[in-house]
């Protein structure tokens, strides 16, 4: 099922993850809330499985394009996404745990409603959600190329010097790579961007030029 989905994606199913939109917020908050209304276990697991899927999206080139292809039968993406639960039971150890059903009711609504390509989104901010339930603080850094273990290594000691980093119980940092902001880097950490890459120098440089014409 997934191999077939590949062969007839559309060239859009390439594109790199999206950020997560309004709507995808809305999946977000409500699996959040049913899986926190079972217990903490159960939101540490669903998160794991979430996780999971993530992974698999960014990593198997398959399930990516079956998760983007918006041509196939609600048939088709159910049978997928068995294919990925179990893979993502397999994942747990020598013994298989079932998928949580919070977890196959999340995709399955998705794939019912046609939006299965809004899945990145959708773990991302259930991924905010835990973090703020937990007093996390998640800072990403975006940067064109990985950055060099000493440079993020300078970023983590000045940024967990922030009041914002100050107030929280812990400090996650997490390195994304995206060549379209050609250098430099974008940070986001609570409800602030801090853009400092060279496509937004860019983007300004050309406003301004197009003004002085």
């Amino acid at each position: 099922m997934l191999l077939s989905s590949s062969r007839t994606a559309l060239a859009q199913a390439g594109l790199g993850r999206r950020l997560a939109s309004s709507l995808a917020l809305k999946y977000s908050n409500a699996v959040f809330s049913a899986a926190l209304a079972k217990s903490p276990q159960v939101l540490n697991k669903v998160q794991s499985e979430l996780n999971s899927i993530s992974s698999s999206i960014k990593q198997s080139p398959e399930v990516k394009t079956f998760f983007s292809n918006p041509t196939l039968s609600l048939q088709d993406r159910l049978a997928g996404l068995n294919e990925v639960f179990a893979k993502v039971e397999g994942t747990a150890g020598a013994k298989k745990e079932p998928v949580s059903e919070i977890t196959k009711n999340l995709f399955t609504v998705l794939s019912e409603n046609g939006r299965l390509a809004e899945a990145e989104g959708v773990i991302e901010g259930f991924n905010e959600l835990v973090s703020n339930y937990k007093g996390e603080l998640t800072v990403t850094i975006t940067s064109a190329a990985p950055l060099p273990k000493d440079i993020q290594t300078r970023l983590e000691a000045t940024l967990k010097q922030s009041q914002t980093a100050q107030k929280a119980k812990s400090l996650k940092v997490a390195n994304k790579v995206n060549p379209s902001i050609l250098g430099g880097i974008v940070v986001d950490f609570g409800d602030k961007t801090i853009d400092l890459s060279v496509a937004s120098r860019v983007n300004k440089l050309n406003s301004l030029l197009s003004q002085s014409v």
